[in-house]
């Protein structure tokens, strides 16, 4: 008998009163399976029934289970479910905590179904692979694409839950943007959407009154809301936030000698904006308030990750300040050597962070506090040394100091080095074993961040971009390493947006079933969404789009992440001289980028404030590459589900799929297009001869060809397609995200691209300069 059709027969569900909250929703989604089932509340966890009843709850529930659960959780240290089933539907499924509970009971109903009893009649554990799992800059539940259209925030969370997630952030804003001011034509204000600080939901007595008490309660009802989905499926809410972030200067005006760090960016920001000084008792008495406030409010908040130094935030006199260490007046003498300076910063940055687990630990005892390290290069020994004892650290890698290159290379080529936490980061280094096995001998954990879909860390703004192998190859590696806390960055992608995400379907098999093959692995999963006559031709288009994929070679990685969306690279011309096209009839898209308006990049693409992100050289080289390697792989895998679909349209994943690729190649195209475009323009400028002129010249018009097709096929794509392939938000476009007039502003786009064909390629090398001296207020 499959054990499908065991379950089938169960009478009743059983669970204990006063059960986890999870609990019970597995309860009543099992009795929706299961016909003619009731679901009893017991007060007697002594002596199971057996006939046709099932059990379900934690170990810690049920007396007969205790002693199972102490013999066996040295066994299984990551957590672990138990499992069994008879012919008649008597059975239990417990697990050994909370964070499993959902997840046992999707894994049982999706990979266990077609096993016969006789597996199970005896009972098995099954153990999961990874200790803890957390959702890190969630991008689609709290972060830039909150505001997505059609997503229901509850199927979201669940699959989170489904997939084997244990902790979420929860610390959405009410609103698109925060109530951040700045001068006109500052973008910087922009930033405070991301990583919503405490004073956005809470406040103390020192800054009472700074913020609107409805702007505060708008927010702090959110981040309940969602904080209650995560316990109804068992996952821990937590908090992801930039601190110590900068206050009002009405704040100052009341307290004028609790004036700490400048940490603005100074090019994106036209005005000075400062923290408080958490070197004095004071304000550390006003976050240790906030931090308390916020966990009487929700005492099941479990962790709270700490990111600065950017977006707004920043610790005193440490090195990566963007103007350089400085702070409030009670620190160190600012004419100290370096070494004494980042001494007593490291020694600041530490005190924090134990100020906030102090205070959320008097009312959660196990509450955890997780930092990432990269912006403490100049304080790193100091900060490291400081580490454990429920401060963790989050990290792509911990071989490398800061931002400097990370010892992992692209697995196509060897000569790209971008691509930290990215899904091109397909391994994990042996080297990395000993900091892990430090800070967690010490009491703390590594949460290494890994990337599998949520539209964050790769081809930003699509959704459900396959890519299983190279999913697997990294969650393998970090189990092999012995890894057991993973941040998944950009959390997932939306269950009822892309209901065919085949990574995850391979993570979460993962989670129980670490020695799966992988290749029998995507089959099976095939089978289950296509069928056994028709799973072939998706398995062959998922493994060309893959190759597609790995054969993309970044030309820099600000472009294949959110600069994508916040630079506009979907909808905004690429001509010879983009000066050449009068304002006004840029600001369709110049309005909604992320740039100031005297940012180099809004004339050159190869720019982004002071830095070179590009150059001539590599942009012919990443257009000779996606030349060669990339679209002869992704047509094939159009190509196979165009067919697939045409053969068979009563099944939806072959169109699912086709259209997501179809995207994935206009995505494609455009990036080989920006990459010409600097190629090409900054070619034609450096030319020593007619030649080389007229080379770089064809270039670019070869490239604004190409560039208006791709945007047809874009424009068909988005105006004939089924499905929501990329983020789009559905209360009007903001920098982070784009809107419903999309074809509206492609089609502009391809207007001003054949107005300008034949212009003269020109950048003016002034820009920068010159825009500054306009006058803006």
């Amino acid at each position: 008998m499959r054990t499908a059709e065991a379950i089938s027969k169960i009478k009743k569900i059983v669970i204990q009163k006063n059960c986890m909250e999870v609990v019970n929703t597995v309860a009543e989604e099992l009795k929706s399976i299961v016909k003619n089932c009731e679901v009893v509340i017991s007060n007697d966890a002594k002596n199971p029934e057996l006939e046709s009843v099932f059990y379900i709850g934690l170990s810690a529930d049920y007396t007969f289970e205790k002693h199972y659960y102490e013999k066996s959780k040295d066994k299984y240290k990551n957590g672990f479910f138990h499992f069994c089933i008879d012919d008649f539907g008597g059975g239990k499924l417990i697990a050994s905590k909370e964070g499993l509970v959902y997840s046992a009971f999707k894994y049982v109903i999706d990979f266990l179904s077609d096993e016969e009893t006789c597996k199970h009649k005896s009972g098995r554990d099954f153990e999961a692979s990874f200790l803890n799992q957390k959702v890190l800059w969630d991008h689609f539940l709290t972060q830039g694409g909150r505001t997505q259209r059609k997503m229901d925030k509850e199927e979201y969370i669940k699959g989170l839950a489904r997939l084997g997630f244990n902790q979420i952030e929860v610390n959405a804003l009410a609103s698109p943007m925060a109530m951040e001011w700045g001068p006109v034509g500052e973008v910087y204000p922009m930033f405070y959407t991301y990583m919503a600080a405490l004073d956005q939901f809470v406040y103390s007595e020192l800054n009472k009154g700074i913020y609107p008490y409805y702007y505060l309660k708008a927010n702090l009802t959110t981040l309940k809301k969602n904080a209650a989905l995560a316990k109804k499926y068992g996952l821990t809410p937590g908090l992801f936030c930039c601190e110590p972030r900068n206050v009002p200067e009405k704040l100052f005006r009341r307290y004028p000698m609790l004036r700490g760090g400048r940490i603005d960016h100074p090019f994106r920001s036209f005005e000075p904006r400062y923290t408080l000084t958490i070197a004095h008792q004071k304000v550390r008495d006003h976050y240790k308030e906030m931090m308390q406030k916020l966990m009487n409010e929700v005492p099941e908040l479990g962790y709270m990750t700490v990111w600065t130094n950017d977006s707004g935030s920043g610790y005193e006199y440490t090195k990566s300040l963007y103007v350089g260490r400085n702070g409030g007046p009670y620190l160190i003498r600012e004419w100290k050597s370096d070494e004494e300076i980042a001494k007593v910063a490291g020694e600041n940055i530490l005190r924090f962070l134990k100020t906030i687990r102090d205070a959320a630990s008097e009312i959660n005892p196990e509450f955890r506090v997780i930092t990432r390290l990269e912006s403490f290069y100049g304080e790193h020994d100091t900060v490291w040394s400081g580490l454990g004892d429920r401060i963790d650290v989050e990290a792509n890698t911990l071989l490398a100091r800061g931002w400097v290159e990370i010892p992992y290379r692209h697995p196509k080529y060897d000569d790209i080095k971008e691509i930290a936490g990215t899904p091109y980061q397909y391994y994990l280094d042996e080297k990395e074993k000993p900091f892990i096995d430090e800070l967690d001998a010490k009491g703390g954990a590594i949460h290494v961040n890994i990337s599998h879909g949520g539209c964050l860390q790769m081809f930003e703004p699509l959704i459900g971009i396959p890519y299983p192998t190279l999913t697997y190859l990294k969650i393998k590696s970090m189990k092999d390493l012995g890894v057991k806390y993973l941040s998944h960055l950009g959390g997932i992608n939306p269950p009822d947006l892309a209901p065919y995400s085949i990574n995850h379907e391979i993570f979460k098999e993962f989670q129980f079933n670490p020695n799966m093959n992988i290749d029998e692995a995507i089959s099976r999963i095939a089978k289950k969404w296509a069928g056994r006559e028709n799973y072939k031709e998706l398995v062959e288009a998922w493994k060309y789009a893959e190759e597609a994929v790995k054969s993309f070679p970044i030309l820099t990685v600000l472009y294949c992440i959110y600069g994508f969306t916040w630079y506009r690279l979907w909808t905004r011309p690429y001509v010879p001289n983009i000066e050449a096209i009068p304002e006004t009839e840029r600001r369709y898209y110049e309005e909604f980028m992320c740039t100031t308006p005297h940012n180099p990049n809004n004339v050159d693409l190869a720019k982004d404030v002071l830095f070179e992100i590009a150059t001539q050289e590599k942009g012919e080289l990443t257009v000779k590459r996606m030349d060669e390697n990339v679209w002869s792989n992704i047509d094939k895998a159009i190509n196979i589900l165009e067919k697939a679909h045409m053969d068979n349209p009563g099944i939806d994943v072959f169109y699912d799929q086709r259209e997501r690729i179809k995207a994935l190649k206009c995505w494609f195209k455009t990036y080989r297009n920006v990459a010409a475009w600097i190629a090409g323009v900054h070619g034609y400028l450096n030319a020593k001869d007619n030649n080389a002129k007229k080379k770089y010249r064809d270039m670019v018009t070869e490239m604004m060809n190409s560039e208006i097709d791709n945007t047809k096929k874009l424009i068909e794509l988005w105006e004939t397609t089924k499905i929501e392939f990329m983020a789009i938000s559905d209360v009007g476009e903001t920098p982070l995200i784009y809107g419903e007039e999309l074809s509206k502003q492609l089609r502009k786009k391809i207007e001003l691209m054949k107005k300008h064909m034949n212009d003269e390629p020109y950048i003016d090398p002034d820009y920068m300069m010159k825009r500054a001296e306009l006058i803006w207020a």
